[in-house]
């Protein structure tokens, strides 16, 4: 079974386009909705991509804009202008 690569973010309007877009771009994902956090796991990898969440915006999307709401992840991070992936490897 691979390790589970996790993102926690803000439960608020400014997350929800983010997590919209890591629900629908990451098939498997597990969903835990928390008082004020939403945590998402998935085995492997998570990807953030931003044209996703652009898309889901209707503006343009800096991915740094991300550390606004995130509040934990698990798994080595690999970030460029368009997407911030969490994934283990071996």
């Amino acid at each position: 079974m691979a390790q589970l690569a996790s993102i926690t973010l803000m439960h608020n309007d400014d997350a929800r386009p983010v997590i919209e877009s890591i629900i629908a771009d990451n098939p498997g994902v597990k969903i835990l909705n928390m008082p004020g956090a939403v945590k998402l796991d998935c085995d492997g990898r998570i990807t953030v991509n931003r044209a996703s969440v652009e898309e889901r915006l209707g503006r343009p999307w800096n991915l740094q804009e991300i550390h606004l709401v995130l509040i934990s992840m698990a798994g080595n991070l690999d970030e460029d202008d368009d997407t911030f992936t969490l994934s283990w490897r071996h």
